[in-house]
């Protein structure tokens, strides 16, 4: 269900999200993220996620209620007569000018993870993640390539950002988030189960990812752009391996080097 709004201005209390998209500190703080562009709002709106607005230009009205009308809460819809009187509004240029508000869901514990995903499982820990472009395009090859879960370091950038629900393409929406009080923690948590973590690092001593053992239980884990994994959750990991490459390229975008990940662990277990 929905209803209807037309407006010239953001002056409304209940639109503050959309004049604050530069500040995603008092978004997190208020339990709330912006989701942008077409194919995302349209994700959000099939999702369980609670959805507290949708804000879009007229002529996107008419695709979008059935979707706003098969939802069970009560949307106030927020409609601009063109894209240009919102890009005025907002303060920049986007392609559709389509954005919805959502809830952040609840934590998933460690535990819910492991009760409720089957073996073999395969998890993807992110440590000092800080570019939220670089982790919503992780997101969507941990969707792409079936990961169970995504454990986010206390050191890493939310994924409910919005240029990282941007990059996802909405793929946040269907993966467990884990935000554990600490990784390293929680790592050696997930290999009290038997399960393998292996951290994803250009310095490993001669081990190359072909190498690895993949098929089983695992989580994968993924460092910064800049200084890869820290020195406390490489070492609560049971091993690190490397992609092969030249000597005159250090390593990948950490988007990538998630997805050569994920397509050798699919390799080895049959999938590819």
């Amino acid at each position: 269900m929905f209803h209807l709004h037309r407006i010239d201005s953001l002056d409304l209390p209940e639109l503050s999200p959309y004049r604050t998209l530069k500040r995603p500190a008092n978004h997190q703080a208020q339990g709330i993220f912006v989701a942008e562009s077409e194919k995302v709002v349209r994700r959000l709106l099939a999702s369980r996620f609670p959805v507290v607005s949708v804000l879009l230009p007229e002529k996107w009205l008419a695709p979008f209620e059935p979707l706003l009308q098969a939802r069970p809460e009560n949307i106030p819809v927020y409609v601009v007569e063109k894209k240009e009187t919102l890009e005025a509004l907002i303060g920049f240029t986007m392609f559709q000018g389509v954005m919805a508000v959502g809830k952040i869901p609840a934590p998933v514990s460690l535990e819910e993870v492991l009760a409720e995903t089957p073996p073999p499982r395969l998890f993807v820990a992110v440590d000092a993640l800080a570019n939220a472009e670089n982790l919503g395009v992780l997101v969507r090859n941990c969707a792409a390539f079936g990961v169970q879960a995504l454990l986010v370091g206390e050191t890493s950038s939310s994924p409910f950002l919005r240029r990282a629900v941007r990059n996802s393409m909405g793929a946040v929406f269907h993966l467990p988030v884990v935000e554990p009080p600490t990784l390293a923690h929680a790592l050696r948590e997930l290999r009290a189960q038997d399960i393998h973590c292996v951290a994803a690092h250009p310095a490993a001593s001669g081990k190359t990812l072909a190498q690895a053992g993949l098929t089983g239980d695992c989580c994968l884990v993924f460092g910064s752009e800049g200084y890869g994994i820290s020195p406390k959750v490489l070492a609560a990991c049971d091993e690190a391996v490397a992609i092969p490459m030249p000597p005159n390229v250090d390593s990948l975008n950490v988007a990538s080097a998630a997805a050569v990940f994920l397509y050798e662990v699919n390799r080895q277990r049959g999938k590819m």
